[in-house]
């Protein structure tokens, strides 16, 4: 005779059930990071007292147009992206009014008095693309990256990844980054 085993089994259909209303919940819950975007600060509210509305010199506006064909435009004239980076640099740089102790630019009449009055002003086409701003964007940050990068190794003596915090103010307030997307006259 032969003996029969019985092995006693466990209805899992329930369980994979479980599992996967687990799974939908954790999916659906989940924060997905991600790092992509401009990192910038939205200007303060003037301060008291202070006219906030007054006229900037017109030699301390780097006027940059992207028009609905991606071209770019500073002022009336087409310019390559590559370009973009070092035309910057030159206007911020320029120390037109030779107040600049730290500035290396050419001095020219046309351009900026000096950093800390110098205005980037970035208008776009409706139909100018995303890749196109966002390169503009990039191009803008690495004029001011090496402009205090430069002032971080010539002033301070640093590099900027080893700066202080009080050290990374000064940097800043020497080129301080003024973005303006607002339409202008």
């Amino acid at each position: 005779m032969r003996h029969s085993k019985l092995v006693p089994q466990v209805n899992v259909g329930s369980m994979a059930d479980i599992a996967f209303l687990l799974l939908i919940f954790f999916l659906v819950t989940a924060t997905i990071s991600s790092e992509e975007g401009i990192n910038r600060l939205l200007p303060k509210e003037c301060p008291p007292g202070i006219n906030c509305t007054d006229p900037i010199n017109e030699r301390n506006v780097l006027r940059i147009q992207i028009n609905n064909d991606d071209e770019i435009m500073l002022g009336k004239d087409i310019i390559l992206i590559e370009d973009l980076k070092d035309l910057t640099i030159a206007f911020l740089d320029n120390n037109g009014d030779k107040s600049c102790t730290y500035c290396n630019g050419e001095k020219s009449q046309t351009s900026s008095d000096n950093p800390k009055e110098a205005v980037v002003s970035l208008q776009t086409g409706k139909q100018t693309t995303y890749k196109t701003f966002i390169a503009v964007q990039n191009e803008l940050t690495k004029a001011y990256y090496e402009l205090r990068h430069i002032y971080s190794m010539n002033i301070l003596n640093k590099p900027v990844d080893k700066l202080s915090k009080s050290d990374l103010k000064k940097v800043k307030a020497a080129y301080p980054f003024i973005l303006s997307e607002a339409v202008t006259k």
